[in-house]
């Protein structure tokens, strides 16, 4: 891209907009920012041009306010809908190279013109920033006192970033769905979007899942707590704003079979969970006659589940465990006393299904998590037994895989 022949033909330098999707209203409800320009060959797009470090900062910026002030001059046109917002991406670099001063400048223009600034979300892209990251926020939060929305990007690629977010608590976390194109990254990516999505409420954050370009990554985001949607599935960029109802009716007809599957695979779970309860109901009431040793008890029921478990323990209430570990390795139950005693109670929710069990008199299914002994994917079948102690079934992956809703 000739830098020079964009900066001397700014005439051709325009906005395009691709719209951002609500899931609770299935509308638009705003729209992200891009810089494009008319060439010989067509309509090209000026990413490259405002990641090429080798074009001076004041040109790049220069160009950059091209773009928004006609966006902007565009939105003017939409400022009777007052809950449609404008999605600006700005470059880090750029934004601290004048310290925002230019970018507030033209804005607070248009704030005349009849366009609030709550309405603006300004999202800082911090591909290759260099610069410290602190004065970065302490601009951002600068720029919220404005009322500008801020939004942090890049969240699916990036790893860094958590303690960023409890320290600037954005508006918006926006998360990239390119790396669940893979299988491995997806169970990746699942596990930071659980940290994400519970960081997102405590601070009051939305979620919004971009680069939805197939119908697994719009379920995947609608799945994972994500309240915006932006992505070629859903619509194109393009030079002018969309009717907000174009996407209502496929997006309703979407949202229903996502929740028609999450109803299936909630009543899979119960099923399996009520079995689990009435076979080891069956189980003990017919071996508490014999008044069986923990440890002999595990080793018998080890038997008994030997489809559907690969460990078995039992714990007390406080979480310490009252027998050893019985372990399944190379299709052979080993015993493993080195677990006797072990304490689990720091365990997510570990203390919380405890109480669950013990007011409700019955068993529970966990989520899904990787075991640490084994890596793999696995589910937890917890049981109360006598007095305040509980067993504890390891479910095998090739158990949950070979039963639909169970993965």
């Amino acid at each position: 891209m000739d830098a020079l022949e964009i900066l001397t033909d700014l005439d051709n330098v325009f906005p395009y907009f691709q719209p951002i999707f609500s899931a609770d209203e299935h509308r638009v409800i705003g729209y992200e920012v891009f810089g494009r320009y008319q060439g010989e060959n067509g309509v090209v797009s000026l990413g490259p041009f405002f990641l090429d470090e080798g074009i001076p900062e004041e040109y790049r910026l220069e160009v950059d306010h091209v773009v928004l002030k006609k966006a902007l001059e565009k939105f003017i046109s939409i400022s009777s809908e007052e809950d449609v917002l404008l999605f600006v991406n700005k470059d880090a670099d750029l934004l601290m190279y004048d310290n925002a001063e230019s970018f507030l400048s033209l804005i607070l223009e248009y704030q005349e013109k009849g366009i609030t600034l709550d309405r603006i979300v300004l999202e800082s892209t911090e591909r290759a920033y260099k610069g410290n990251m602190e004065h970065l926020d302490h601009l951002m939060n600068y720029l919220r006192t404005y009322g500008i929305k801020i939004a942090i990007d890049n969240m699916g690629n990036e790893r860094s970033h958590l303690d960023r977010i409890g320290q600037l608590a954005p508006n918006i976390i926006k998360v990239d769905l390119n790396e669940l194109r893979s299988t491995a990254s997806a169970h990746v990516l699942h596990d930071i979007l659980y940290t994400l999505s519970l960081m997102a409420r405590k601070i009051g954050a939305t979620l919004l899942f971009k680069n939805i370009e197939m119908d697994y990554q719009l379920q995947f985001a609608w799945r994972n707590g994500g309240r915006y949607y932006q992505g070629y599935y859903l619509h194109n960029p393009g030079e002018e704003f969309v009717d907000r109802d174009i996407m209502k009716e496929k997006l309703r007809g979407k949202c229903q079979q996502y929740i028609t599957y999450e109803k299936k695979k909630l009543e899979a779970l119960h099923e399996v969970s009520e079995k689990f309860n009435e076979k080891l109901t069956q189980f003990l009431q017919l071996k508490n006659r014999k008044l069986l040793e923990y440890e002999e008890l595990i080793k018998v029921l080890s038997q008994y589940l030997n489809d559907v478990s690969f460990r078995l323990y039992i714990c007390d209430e406080n979480g310490f465990q009252k027998s050893a570990n019985i372990f399944k390795k190379d299709n052979n139950w080993i015993v493993q006393k080195q677990y006797l005693h072990k304490n689990w109670s720091w365990r997510p929710y570990f203390l919380e299904n405890i109480m669950k069990m013990r007011n409700d008199k019955k068993g529970i299914l966990s989520d899904l998590y990787s075991d640490i002994e084994t890596g793999e994917t696995i589910r937890t079948f917890s049981y109360p037994l006598q007095s305040s102690d509980y067993l504890f079934v390891d479910l095998s992956y090739e158990f949950l895989y070979e039963r639909e809703g169970l993965l």
